[in-house]
């Protein structure tokens, strides 16, 4: 299971400039076992997100959200909702986001940060990876992990050794920041860029004392 911790809704608002209908995607996996998922928080999220002034169109939620084929299935059930909205606010870990950012040519926002407890990732194979590093920044950068896309984990663009789109360390790979401009570009965000992240703070990879307390947390220490 990965542990994920509610963003702060102001920090959350902050990514969602210009966009004023939004369409809610939660998790009903780990989060829901972590109680920032499921109906409830969801609930929450949109009660906040009207109080902010923004429309929310729809919501709904997927099993598991680390499986692009369930979450594509389950968004055509919505697609007349997620046509009105702006951006999707997705309620799960890292996974989760990138998946839904692979299926959906919309600005996707992480609700989650994803916090290290030496558990697997997600329950279903793909490309997707999450380094569960405590503070999601993947409304930076169109739904793609730039610490783990890119082989150097660079936060702040191309480490400019990239050759026709492939990485220099191993020219197998795609350049994940190539993949982030062309994914920025496909939605019309490439403004997103010329944000700068927050410096990396690898202290919040730690869990929490509070998380420390939960009993999910004793679950994972037994494994």
């Amino acid at each position: 299971m990965i542990a994920s911790e509610i963003k702060p809704t102001d920090e959350i608002l902050s990514h969602m400039d210009g966009e004023t209908s939004i369409f809610i995607l939660g998790c009903a996996g780990c989060p829901e076992g972590c109680d920032t998922g499921g109906e409830e928080q969801l609930a929450r999220f949109e009660e906040e997100l009207e109080a902010a002034g923004k429309t929310v169109v729809g919501r709904a939620s997927v099993d598991f959200l680390c499986n692009k084929s369930l979450v594509a299935l389950r968004l055509m059930r919505h697609l007349g909702e997620v046509a009105q909205a702006d951006a999707l606010l997705v309620v799960s870990c890292g996974v989760g986001v990138q998946a839904t950012a692979a299926v959906i040519d919309k600005m996707v926002h992480p609700a989650l940060n994803s916090v290290y407890l030496g558990g697997f990732q997600g329950l279903w194979r793909g490309s997707e990876r999450c380094a569960e590093c405590g503070e999601c920044l993947l409304d930076y950068t169109g739904g793609i992990c730039p610490i783990t896309a890119c082989t150097k984990s660079l936060l702040h663009g191309s480490c400019g050794g990239s050759d026709k789109g492939k990485c220099e360390i191993d020219p197998d790979i795609d350049c994940g920041w190539t993949r982030i401009y062309e994914r920025l570009k496909a939605i019309g965000r490439l403004d997103i860029l010329k944000r700068l992240p927050p410096e990396r703070d690898y202290q919040k990879m730690i869990p929490s004392a509070e998380l420390r307390q939960k009993s999910i947390y004793a679950l994972e220490r037994e494994v």
